[in-house]
Parts: C-alpha cells; structure tokens; sequence
C-alpha cells in the first residue's frame, strides 16, 4: 500500500477524533493575549497524540516536536482569534464547537484553530507509521498574531533560537497551496495647528483642515499605487481620524490619521513613508510607523514595529513543487497554487528570516473574521493528512 492511500485512511479513521479536538479549541474564548487556556488544552491534544516533546515557550507558544532529524520542518497554527463581534449577526453560538451538517462550527474554526486540530492527527499518523531519522517535526500552536502578524515567530527566531528549514502555515486556504501574500504596515500622520476662538477661526490654522486634504491626496495615492501580476495592488485607506481643540469652541489644534497600507512587490517601507511625507508636505505633520508593545498571557511584554513585509515564494521552488505533488498523490487533482488575501505569520518567517513558507489549510478564507464561521470537517481529514504525507515526503527526499 502506498504512503499516500496509509495516510489518507488514518486520517479518515481519525476524522472523529479530529473534529473533536478542533470542538474543545473552539469552545474556549482565545483573543490576543488570553489564549492560556486554549493552549494548555492544545499542549494536551499533542501529549495524548504521542509528541516526543511538548513544551510552551516564554510568550505563551505551544511547541510540539517529533523525531530529531537534521531537516527541520515546521507546521504552524496561531491560537488566538478576533472576537465574535455583534452576537445578533450569528445564527448559532460562536463557541459550540458542534458538527452541524458536516461544518465544525464556532469562532477559530477556520481563522486558525482548525490547522492545529489538523496537525495534532497528522502527528499522531506519523507516530503510528514512523518518521525516521532525518526530519524533526515541528507544530507551534502560535500567539497574538490576530493583534501583531509575525510577532510570535520574532520571539521563536530571536529568543527560542527556532529556525526549521521549511514551514506550513495552516491559514485557510480552501486545501489550496498558498505561497505569498502583500506586507502591509501601519502609519500615523500627525498634524499640527493653532487654537484660535471658535468665533474667529481665521485667527487660528485648523489642523483638521490640513488632515482632510491630506485625506483627498492619499485617497488619489490609493488609485496610482503599484501593481503586481500575482499579488495584485498595493492600497493605502485611512482607518481612523482624530483631533484635539482646547474646547468645542475652538480650532482644532491637533489632528492624527492611521493609515492601513498594504504593500505589494517592489514596495517597501521607506518608498511607503516618502510617498505619505510627499502628500503631507507644508502641512507642519509628522508621518511615523507605528510600533506594538503586549504583555502576553505568561506576563511578558513584547513588542516589534507594524512593519510587515511583503513576502512570495516562486511557484519552481522545492517546497511548492513537493506541495503540489502531495496534493495529487492523496486526491487525484492538481491543487490551486494562489495567495492569499491578507497578512499572515509568513510576514516575519520568510520576510524578516527568509525562511520558505508555503500555506495549505482547511476552511475559505471568506470564513475568516465573518459570524456563523465554520470549516468542513472534510477539509480537517484532508488537511491532516496532507501534513502527515509532506513530513514523510520530505524525510524520504532527505533536503528541503
């Protein structure tokens, strides 16, 4: 029997136990900074599984490993999610963590608890078949990416001393293989005015005036912004305005718009902040990239710059060419080679340490952050099983 059809029948037979574990993830209440107990609940599903180690890391990741092989392969799922929002917009309970029409439902189950599910089975497959001796297998149930994109591999890179050969990331991906997405950063413009009496406004210079055309130049910067063939444009809105007056009967002496921007291939930081200073000048502001500073759920404070870089893997390279194969040798169909909407860890791996990533996860994306979210749990059999048989595919070839 071949790897492919042993794995995809351990998955099957797991299907159960999967959507069982994904249904005790959800049920628990895990925004940024208070995934605890999420991740003490995913630290056992990797023990009953038979992981070699399970540790969790001074922020707050839960790091599971099996084997202790040169080539160094690592799955990751972050933990946290955004909340429910308006509870009035959802059909049933965001935390039921039910099977309801072959959907697991509840908030996390797709955004991203439903990839670590996956890989908890995918480890317990290879526990049961045997990794061998050349591949170390790594699954980091990560935290407070939802608040900071990335963060959680700053600290595995730079304080755990963590950098695999290759990683997975389990974002949603419609069982797709995944291989980029746009950078994006976060910029405040300041704007600087005189108070003036309320009466006499032509005593004072409004700096809300200033912001707002400031505001009508980036929506036009919006329009003239560079393109790419694959990932597409790069755009620029304001998120938020705000100002400050001695009184409502004054001139605004203060302003401050938040830029989202994301960034698409060839732009960086610096070409992203000279074209906000360009729009702004002679209008006495200040543009700046702002930073994130958390205390996480162990008590440590964390922070790094809203700087996070564009990142695309070529579609020739190994660890795409290896996905799609793997793919096809369980379902017998070439998967979609894309990328994705939004930001992911990928930010930090590949764009800060140029680690290869590739993303292969259960659930649409159009799930991701929406009411009545929901994975099939289908995708969660595939999903397990596509990891499982890339560790063994990977150990076979012995080099990423």
């Amino acid at each position: 029997m071949s790897d492919a059809k042993r794995v995809l029948e351990l998955a099957e037979q797991y299907r159960d136990d999967t959507a069982a574990n994904l249904g005790r993830l959800v049920a628990i209440r895990s925004v940024s900074s208070e995934e605890k107990e999420v991740n003490a609940e995913l630290a056992r599903q990797l023990e009953t599984a038979g992981f070699d180690e399970v540790r969790i890391d001074g922020l707050g990741n839960v790091i599971g490993r099996i084997g202790s092989g040169p080539v160094v392969l690592a799955i990751d799922a972050h933990m946290d999610t955004v909340d429910v929002g308006n509870r009035d917009n959802w059909t049933f309970d965001p935390f039921a963590g039910d099977v309801v029409d072959g959907h697991l439902r509840g908030r996390g189950s797709v955004d991203q608890e439903g990839g670590a599910a996956a890989f908890v089975t995918a480890g317990r497959i290879l526990k049961e078949l045997g990794l061998g001796d050349r591949v170390t297998l790594l699954v980091t149930g990560t935290v407070m990416e939802e608040d900071c994109d990335g963060l959680c591999w700053k600290y595995l890179v730079e304080e755990e001393g963590l950098k695999p050969d290759l990683v997975i990331s389990t974002e949603p991906t419609n069982l797709g293989v995944y291989r980029g997405q746009r950078g994006r950063m976060e910029i405040a413009v300041s704007f600087r005015g005189l108070s003036a009496h309320g009466s006499a406004p032509e005593r004072g210079d409004n700096a809300i005036y200033k912001a707002s055309r400031a505001a009508l130049e980036i929506e036009k910067l919006n329009e003239r912004l560079a393109d790419d063939p694959f990932l597409g444009k790069g755009s620029v809105t304001i998120s938020e305005i705000r100002s400050g007056s001695p009184s409502l009967c004054a001139v605004a002496d203060f302003a401050r718009i938040h830029l989202d921007r994301r960034l698409t291939v060839g732009e960086t930081k610096e070409s992203a902040v000279a074209e906000i200073e360009a729009v702004v000048q002679g209008l006495d502001a200040t543009v700046e990239v702002l930073d994130y500073e958390e205390t996480a759920y162990t008590g440590l404070r964390y922070g790094m710059e809203k700087y996070y870089p564009t990142w695309v893997v070529d579609e020739d390279h190994a660890a795409v060419q290896r996905a799609a194969g793997v793919h096809e040798a369980l379902f017998d169909e070439k998967p979609v080679v894309d990328k994705w909407t939004f930001s992911t860890n990928g930010v930090t791996i590949n764009g800060y340490y140029d680690i290869p990533v590739i993303g292969y996860g259960p659930g649409n994306e159009v799930m991701a952050h929406a009411p009545d979210e929901q994975v099939p749990v289908d995708d969660l059999v595939k999903a397990s099983a596509f990891y499982a048989l890339y560790a063994l595919t990977l150990a076979a070839e012995g080099e990423v």
